[in-house]
């Protein structure tokens, strides 16, 4: 039995000059741009020399005997694995590409984004410790902040994430980790990752940003002090409807001692056919965010001043209270989402999303498709109203993600749904 798994001696060489291609590949990356990380970072191909990634479906791995076994619980090898939850080829390839285009040294990939908030923030904390965290954010992740964590005695402290004064009074030599969407979900509130990077640095608290609206296209939040990033990769990175998954982003360190004996422990880890689902994604990622964000530009321009509206809020338009910031932490691209506030309320809200023939009713967002999400009755339902106040997620607040649809044709759709209001 042994000989039927010993592998081919010509197999042996031509796996070796793989592995030793893949480590000159990997050297080589140090001077490729991001479009061009995002296509071939990470990539490993089997004997067969396929274009496209191969999806490795499967749980368990074959060892050669007893003692390559025993070696390999001990200390698996960086081309190695044990068992699905602990890694595969086709997840790995998508973690080493996404690490590659953060400018990070590790990535772990997990079921979903909010596997990665959560596993992220529930692997490095421990009961005394305090977190430091905006209030602004997305419904789940106000769920795992105010009833997980204090659920297991860590204390969290909420602050206007837009205020500097706020997060310099709350973060003390206790604080264990500080935690921000660095545009917040839904109300697009921008936060200045650099400048509450030095503020909790100072005080060795680790940086932890939830980074999907700013996307990877955009953002440079590593160099501008971020220690650990988390995507949803439902949003952009799938891009189209297709799979749930998230990845945690940091130093290698953090990776494989902190966040991975904690999910292969739990088992939220990312499936090998989800993997190449993002692998595919991140190939066009680029092309299609820059779309997008071109789409919600010209939305927000189209709306200003609209009878019928209060507000639009575009981090990438002038009228945004951060577009100064913007500018400097985003290089002036306000990213795929904007939000309007129909001065009617919810009654006017709904007759707008009815009315719309493009966009789509939906809670996700980073679509190729255009979706139009009211978050006062969807993702951000449970919260008292008291909260929604102090969040300003009014009644009359709609979230349009845009999609890479003729701007024209989306624009006069907005326009026309906007009229069934008055």
């Amino acid at each position: 039995m042994k000989a039927l798994l010993s592998l081919d001696p010509f197999f042996e060489v031509f796996l070796g000059l793989k592995l030793c291609q893949a480590d000159m590949e990997l050297k080589m990356t140090d001077n490729w741009k991001p479009r061009t990380r995002a296509v071939h970072g990470g990539t490993r191909r089997s004997q067969y020399g396929e274009v496209s990634e191969a999806i490795f479906l499967t749980q368990g791995y074959v060892y050669n005997d007893a003692e390559s076994a025993e070696s390999r619980f001990l200390e698996a090898g960086p081309d190695e694995f044990v068992y699905a939850r602990y890694g595969n080829p086709t997840v790995r390839m998508f973690e080493e590409r996404i690490a590659l285009l953060e400018g990070a040294e590790d990535a772990f990939a997990t079921a979903s984004g909010m596997a990665a908030v959560s596993g992220a923030l529930m692997s490095m904390l421990k009961s005394g410790d305090k977190v430091v965290s905006a209030r602004a954010l997305f419904g789940s992740c106000l769920y795992v902040l105010e009833e997980i964590l204090v659920r297991f005695g860590i204390e969290v402290v909420f602050v206007d994430g837009t205020s500097l004064a706020d997060w310099e009074a709350a973060i003390t030599p206790e604080t264990k980790a500080v935690f921000f969407e660095s545009i917040s979900n839904p109300t697009l509130e921008v936060i200045d990752i650099k400048s509450v990077a030095q503020l909790a640095h100072a005080v060795s608290a680790i940086v932890v940003v939830d980074n999907v609206f700013a996307t990877p296209v955009f953002s440079d939040a590593i160099a501008q002090g971020a220690d650990v990033l988390i995507y949803s990769a439902t949003k952009h990175i799938d891009g189209q409807g297709r799979a749930l998954g998230g990845v945690v982003i940091g130093t290698r360190e953090f990776i494989r001692k902190t966040v991975e004996p904690y999910m292969k422990h739990t088992g939220g880890c990312m499936s090998p056919f989800t993997a190449w689902i993002m692998l595919k994604g991140l190939e066009t990622m680029e092309l299609r965010v820059r779309a997008q964000t071109d789409n919600a530009l010209k939305l927000a321009i189209a709306l200003e001043g609209q009878p019928t509206l209060s507000q639009v809020i575009y981090p990438g338009h002038p009228n945004h209270a951060q577009h100064a910031l913007v500018k400097t932490q985003m290089g002036g691209k306000g990213g795929t989402v904007l939000s309007i506030d129909l001065k009617e309320g919810q009654v006017a809200a709904f007759r707008f999303l009815n009315a719309l023939k493009i966009c789509l009713i939906s809670n996700n967002l980073g679509d190729a498709k255009s979706i139009v999400t009211h978050p006062s009755t969807t993702t951000h339902q449970r919260l008292p109203q008291d909260q929604k106040d102090v969040l300003g997620i009014t009644p009359g607040l709609v979230r349009i993600s845009a999609g890479i649809e003729d701007s024209d044709d989306l624009i006069a759709d907005v326009l026309q749904a906007l009229e069934q209001t008055i």
